[in-house]
């Protein structure tokens, strides 16, 4: 298996930051659905972190069993009622439970009670990512677009000629650099060819060469769009105060959700780009190159931005999702009656099997490319 993972680009110790990032988001996801649970007085059987054998495991004073497994990759509460993991109800149990039995039950809670618990669990993803981010803004700056060299990709152009972290792009072929934002316009357009770079480092100056990767994406039309990239970010930063830290969290995790829709937006219309598609394996590659190059503060990035993924992807209308028991829930509202069991057992399965699909598709992607370079 280690052979497996090293030509993956992880390794055993690779794999940490992903598990305890991943880890995290569950439990914070888990937690809003647990504790809405328990304000609308709905009894929670289990709570656990991870699917498969538990490792450990304890009950609490109020007979919840909170365990920890040894599969890594999600995680669930089981409320009193459910039939399994995924909140399908246990239709011919509840019928026969007891008034005390009935009040503790997930089933027998007003539809509106119902809808709360589900979306707590994808609103504690977004408040989580909202405090991620204010404590990086916090702690390590907010970017002010000062035309500093930060975060570099390894087998980036800037890095191979020789650029650092920290450097100060003076000039692009001559023309005088003032922002950060204006590099992406005179170096996109260069693509495979030679841009003369002025730098300042600390009292030095200097010109350094670089050639421009030749990158391919889609533009706002669709179609494929060639453009140079020297493989920096931003290296500019402020540290920003406690209340406007907070509130510049809250746009940034705004602006990951419609960053999101767009991205579902452009699948639906067919301007989807497979290789912005990472599962599992792709995000713990991610984290460990990450965790490298931009160290401690890049780490804590990467948990907001997938904070935001996860609650997104939870609300998706697909059945077995937070989203598909929304719908459920919304229907019910809108009728006065739920859908009949055999219509959500019906869909509970496609569901399943959608998820099942989309997760080896999305899978067979990542080992491919991180692997064969596809």
């Amino acid at each position: 298996m280690m052979g497996v993972l090293d030509s993956l680009g992880m390794g055993a110790l690779g794999f940490v930051p992903f598990v305890i990032i991943i880890s995290i988001l569950i439990f914070f996801h888990e937690l809003g659905h647990f504790l809405v649970g328990r304000w609308c007085g709905v009894k929670v059987v289990t709570f656990s972190i991870g699917f498969g054998p538990e490792l450990f495991g304890f009950d609490d004073r109020h007979g919840t069993h909170w365990r920890v497994a040894a599969i890594p990759l999600g995680g669930y509460v089981r409320f009193f009622g459910d039939a399994n993991a995924a909140s399908m109800p246990d239709v011919e149990r509840n019928q026969l439970m007891t008034p005390e039995e009935r009040a503790v039950s997930l089933f027998h809670k007003t539809v509106w009670q119902r809808i709360a618990i589900v979306a707590a669990g994808p609103l504690a993803n977004f408040i989580l990512a909202i405090f991620v981010f204010a404590a990086a803004f916090s702690i390590y700056g907010y970017p002010n677009n000062d035309p500093v060299i930060g975060p570099m990709s390894v087998d980036g152009a800037a890095a191979k000629a020789g650029l650092q972290r920290g450097d100060r792009i003076v000039e692009v072929n001559g023309t005088k650099v003032t922002v950060f934002d204006q590099l992406p316009g005179l170096i996109a357009g260069e693509a495979g060819k030679p841009v003369k770079l002025t730098i300042q480092r600390g009292s030095e100056s200097f010109d350094v060469s670089v050639v421009p990767k030749i990158t391919t994406a889609p533009g706002l039309d669709g179609k494929p769009v060639t453009q140079g990239r020297i493989g920096i970010g931003p290296g500019g930063m402020e540290r920003l105060d406690p209340f406007t830290a907070l509130w510049t969290g809250t746009l940034a995790t705004g602006q990951t959700i419609g960053a999101s829709v767009d991205f579902i937006y452009g699948w639906i219309v067919g301007r989807g780009d497979p290789n912005q598609v990472a599962g599992i394996v792709g995000i713990a590659v991610a984290s460990k190159t990450i965790g490298e190059t931009m160290g401690l503060m890049g780490l804590v990035l990467l948990t907001a931005s997938l904070s935001v993924s996860v609650g997104f992807i939870n609300l998706l209308p697909i059945p077995v999702l937070d989203g598909g028991h929304l719908v459920f829930y919304t229907i019910e509202a809108v009728r006065g009656r739920p859908l009949g069991a055999r219509a959500q057992e019906l869909s509970f399965g496609i569901g399943l099997m959608l998820i099942i699909t989309i997760t080896v598709l999305v899978l067979g992607h990542d080992l491919s490319r991180q692997i064969y370079g596809g």
